[in-house]
């Protein structure tokens, strides 16, 4: 049965090992990151430059106001649930049409 001062330094050699894979792993890394980069004619500018990746579609587009509130000025395009005034404002016996907006 090993002692707990034997697994401490099992522990030790073990964390050494892992630092020296990982140091290892991380040079290759950079060498094939290098090569790539000369392959390419690519700069550190070019790496850490950002794109934009977001696609047209993916893009939420705005919509125009259909109705406001003439009081508050607070719109709402008549897409989602309807917003707390005009939902209080019809209970309260207005019509939705009261608040279009005139086009």
């Amino acid at each position: 049965m090993d002692t707990i001062q034997d697994l401490l330094a099992k522990r030790a050699e073990i964390d050494r090992k892992i630092a020296d894979a990982r140091r290892e792993e991380r040079a290759s890394a950079i060498a094939k990151v290098r090569t790539l980069m000369a392959e390419h004619g690519l700069t550190a500018a070019d790496i850490t430059a950002k794109v934009s990746t977001v696609r047209a579609k993916d893009t939420p587009s705005k919509v125009a106001a259909k109705y406001r509130n003439q009081a508050t000025g607070d719109t709402w395009s008549g897409r989602g649930l309807q917003p707390k005034w005009l939902r209080a404002a019809i209970e309260g016996g207005a019509k939705i049409e009261d608040f279009l907006i005139a086009s």
